[in-house]
């Protein structure tokens, strides 16, 4: 295993510092560390992507576990992480068990939301359709990958046993957000031919994001689908909620972010604006990491929310 904090206990004071590692293969996770960020603004994280691997989807698992396992191992030591929040879908699905395994600290995973989306479709039904005894109707936009698991399967059955579930793969759209957090031009026809079937469905109401890459596209999908006619559900601010429940987070750091942000008044109020901006704290970089650090348009993307340019990723590959 790999040395860090305890398991799954609250975080110690030794431990409080160290940051929360976000893993996907790409720059996906970033909208999950944003979610993370926007609720815990005071929280060390540090961010780690497999892209010499990207994208997951189209890889075999037998190939993929022991990669995701030596990619996370090496990370969480280089970083000193005190958690691990798998931003991805797919690797959650498929490696949170050897993850695990392998790994001292807390394992955090990502998985499609079948039972908010399940709950929200059958709110969303209209009298005409419930009295027709039609069923629910919702989509899960994901990888090829994650539509096929056999973990989607389980959650569908257990949650939405009562509902029609669409399964849409959208690999293409993987590539594109990576495309747009790199400052590359949008192709907005990428976005509607991925949603052409879904389109067509009149009854669906919701659709799930199930890859944390899909989120950053979300203005584009609700525009494809129609964003008054159909939901967008997705697992960010749930992974959020659960980091602060894993490290026993809540009212003490409520409260430190609370100070923070008194101080921080304070000091505007109290100097002159030249010498309130001289005194006032730069923007902290955090720590990422990844497998190909030299990629174009990487270091802009992580930049974006607040990420140092990456370091590259040393691993027994």
């Amino acid at each position: 295993m790999s040395p860090a904090c305890p398991g799954d206990t609250p975080a110690s004071d030794s431990c409080s510092s160290a940051p929360v590692l976000v893993f996907d293969s790409g720059v996906g996770g970033l909208s999950v560390a944003a979610e993370i960020r926007r609720q815990w603004p005071q929280l060390s994280l540090a961010y780690v992507c497999d892209n010499a691997a990207l994208p997951y989807g189209t890889k075999p698992d037998d190939w993929l576990i022991p990669r995701i396992v030596q990619v996370c191992v090496a990370a969480v030591e280089a970083s000193g992480a005190r958690a691990l929040v798998v931003a991805c879908n797919t690797a959650s699905t498929l490696a949170l068990t050897a993850l695990r395994e392998a790994l001292s600290i807390p394992v955090i995973g990502t998985v499609p939301a079948i039972k908010p989306a399940a709950a929200l479709a059958r709110a969303r039904q209209s009298a005409a359709r419930r009295e027709k005894c039609e069923p629910p109707v919702f989509a899960l936009l994901a990888t090829s990958a994650t539509v096929r698991r056999a973990y989607t399967e389980q959650l569908i059955r257990d949650f939405a046993a009562d509902c029609r579930v669409i399964r849409a793969a959208a690999d293409p759209l993987v590539a594109e957000a990576e495309r747009r957090l790199r400052g590359e031009p949008a192709r907005p026809e990428v976005v509607a031919a991925s949603l052409a079937d879904l389109a067509a469905v009149e009854a669906l109401e919701v659709v799930i994001l199930g890859c944390t890459h899909f989120p950053l596209l979300g203005a584009d999908i609700s525009q494809v689908l129609g964003e008054s006619r159909v939901a967008l559900v997705d697992s960010g601010a749930a992974i959020a909620r659960r980091v602060a429940e894993v490290l026993a987070l809540g009212a003490a750091a409520q409260a430190a972010d609370q100070q923070f942000a008194q101080a921080a008044q304070q000091v505007a109020q109290e100097a002159e604006p030249q010498v309130a901006q001289a005194v006032q704290p730069a923007p902290r970089e955090h720590l990422a990491l990844a497998t190909d650090a030299r990629q174009p348009g990487l270091a802009t993307a992580l930049a974006s929310q607040g990420f140092a340019a990456p370091q590259a990723l040393s691993f027994d590959d």
